[in-house]
Parts: structure tokens; C-alpha cells; sequence
């Protein structure tokens, strides 16, 4: 390959929004090791074979994220929103907890299944509730969404009698923290899932009529895509892909908290989207972003822990790492720092005539 081809490449590289992404996350790492060299070592459980280490406590604790990112970048791909993903995820633990409680067999395969699809049922009813507010009756997505997020909770709430409900279910619990070949069974889930939602939208013209919703809806109706059948389709998908994430979270400890299972895990759903490259205004989603977006999401929460940063400065510390990616994406940022640079190199004009003045 030629130096102007690799040149190329390289530019159309980092004009992707998910480089940066990736860039931040060998950043962090970076950090980690320097305070800790043998941060990255990965070794083998004597007891039963698996894989711990930092890394993979990152892949477990990014699959939840990378579930409600998903659903989240369909959404706003729609020109909408979806805050109610984190009470849903509550829902869907109340729900499965419930159930298993109720149950009391905690070796049933069929038990611990039929808790993950009765959880998976529920909150596609109510993401469905979401779709119906915005694409029916006409609410702002904001609004919409906004009334679940705060009433999802209380659902949560009156199903568990207000209590933090524990159950016990070796099937269920595997869910979370098994291993296959080493490696996390839940990130394995929730990679299959992110390429199945791929295959389907990009393979086919869904992900096009979704996009086609976000930049023009109106014009999209007249081209003979249906948007309210669209958009009531993204929400409930949203709402699934939020009670996997829902179930993947209650599963690693059996318990679920009202108050704190998917606590603000919408507003990193909707980071690691924007992270990711994705448009707010709508029209524009990438699936690979997200995905990106939520393993950088969950490496920053794991720095912020190993750094021993303090719970109060916590946010301001992801905040600047954020704005920072965000800055490093942008393409006018980027202009403007080549500008400079061109600004200060000298011409081969100027330091001819410089030469021939001396």
C-alpha cells in the first residue's frame, strides 16, 4: 500500500467517531497500568478454569450498558428518546425476583427461563406503552418516556411489596456469572444479541425506513414507510433489550434494588450512543459506536474505582473524559487545530525569501 493510500486510510480512520472511543479506552488502561503494571494480567481460576482479571470484569460489568445502548440508538435514530430504560431494567428485576421467590426450585432450567421471559414480557409491554404516547398519541418522546422512568420504579415497587427481593437459582445466577471457555457468559449474550440487532437492521431495509423516521418524518410517510408502526416497534425493542439488561444486572447478585438496579443507566446508554457517533437530532445510528461507547462507559466507571477517586468528584471526572471525546470527534475541533498548525508552519515562499534577504 502506498504512503498517500495508507495516508487516506488513516483520515477516514479518524474522521469515525468510534476511534476516539477506542482511543480513550487504551487511554484509561494505560492510566491503570501505570499505577498498577500488572493491571491487564489476565490468568486462569485454579478451582474452575475461568478467566479473571481487570478485563474481564470490564466485559461483565459493559454487557448491561451495551444492552440499553443498543435499544437507545434505534430510538434516537428515530428522532426520540427513551429515559425510562434504567426503571425498566428495575422492572424486570422486581419481576424475575419475584418469580423465583415464588418458585422455589433453584435448580429448574424451566424456572429460571420462565422468569427471563415473563421480565422480558413485562417490559415489552411497557416499552410498548412508550410507543404507543409518542407514535399514537402524539407526546413528546422526552415527556413520554419521562412519565415511565418515574413511574417505572414505583411498578417495581409494588411488585416486590417495597422490599428488595432475593431468590435463589443456580440457572438464573449463570446468566450473570458463568463462563463459557473462559469467558463471561453474559458478554458472549449480549455480543450475540448486538449482531443479531445488526444483521437485522443493517441487512434489510429497517435500518433505512428507522433513519429515514429521523431526518424527515413527514417525507417518510409520503416515500410509504410507516412511522407510527416503526417507531412502536423501536420502543418495545428498547424495552426488551432494557430487561436483558435488567436481568443481567439482578442475576450477578440474586437481589434486586429498587432504588438502585439501573439507577441513571439511561444517561449512560445515551453517552455511550453519542460516544458511538450518533446524531441526537435523529437520522443517524451506529450499532459498532454504541458498542464502543458502552465498553468505554464501563472501562471509565472501573478506573474511576481503581484511581480511588471520591464519590463526589465521580462525576466531574467522567464528565471531562467525556467532553473530551466528544471534542476529539468533532470535526470542527479537528479543522480548527489543522488550521493552527498550518497557520504556524512556514511556507517554502517564506523561507525562500527569508534566504535570499539574509
Amino acid at each position: 500500500m502506498s504512503a498517500s493510500a495508507r495516508a487516506s486510510v488513516w483520515r477516514d480512520l479518524i474522521r469515525k467517531p468510534f476511534f476516539w472511543g477506542i482511543v480513550a479506552i487504551v487511554a484509561l488502561l494505560a492510566l491503570n497500568v501505570l499505577k498498577d503494571p500488572t493491571y491487564l494480567a489476565i490468568s486462569i481460576n485454579p478451582n474452575n478454569g475461568n478467566l479473571v482479571g481487570n478485563l474481564v470484569d470490564i466485559l461483565r460489568q459493559a454487557a448491561p450498558i451495551m444492552m440499553i445502548a443498543i435499544g437507545m440508538s434505534l430510538v434516537i435514530a428515530t428522532g426520540g428518546i427513551d429515559l425510562s430504560v434504567g426503571s425498566l431494567m428495575a422492572v424486570a428485576g422486581a419481576v424475575s425476583m419475584e418469580f423465583l421467590a415464588a418458585a422455589g426450585d433453584s435448580g429448574s432450567v424451566g424456572v429460571a427461563l420462565a422468569a427471563v421471559g415473563l421480565a422480558l414480557l413485562v417490559t415489552a409491554i411497557l416499552g410498548a406503552v412508550n410507543g404507543i404516547l409518542v407514535a399514537y398519541v402524539g407526546l413528546q418522546p422526552f415527556i413520554a418516556t419521562l412519565v415511565l422512568m418515574l413511574a417505572g420504579r414505583g411498578i417495581a415497587k409494588v411488585i416486590t411489596g417495597g422490599q428488595n427481593t432475593a431468590a435463589s437459582s443456580d440457572p438464573f445466577r449463570w446468566i450473570a456469572n458463568g463462563f463459557v471457555i473462559g469467558i463471561p457468559v453474559v458478554f458472549i449474550l449480549a455480543v450475540a444479541i448486538v449482531l443479531v440487532v445488526a444483521w437485522v437492521v443493517r441487512r434489510s431495509a429497517l435500518g433505512l425506513m428507522i433513519e429515514a423516521i429521523g431526518i424527515n418524518p413527514k417525507a417518510s410517510r409520503m416515500a410509504g414507510i410507516k412511522p407510527k408502526g416503526l417507531l412502536l416497534t423501536t420502543y418495545v425493542l428498547s424495552g426488551i433489550l432494557a430487561g436483558i439488561a435488567g436481568v443481567m444486572s439482578v442475576g450477578s447478585v440474586m437481589t434486586v434494588d429498587i432504588s438502585r438496579t439501573g439507577y441513571q443507566l439511561e444517561l449512560d446508554a445515551i453517552l455511550a450512543v453519542v460516544i458511538g457517533g450518533a446524531s441526537l437530532a435523529g437520522g443517524k445510528f451506529s450499532l459498532s459506536g454504541a458498542f464502543v461507547g458502552a465498553l468505554l462507559i464501563a472501562t471509565l466507571d472501573k478506573t474511576v474505582l481503581f484511581l480511588g477517586v471520591s464519590s463526589s468528584a465521580t462525576p466531574a471526572f467522567k464528565a471531562i473524559v467525556i467532553v473530551a471525546i466528544c471534542l476529539l470527534q468533532s470535526e470542527r475541533v479537528r479543522s480548527w487545530f489543522q488550521r493552527r498548525k498550518k497557520a504556524q508552519t512556514p511556507s517554502p515562499r517564506v523561507e525562500i525569501v527569508k534566504e535570499a534577504a539574509v
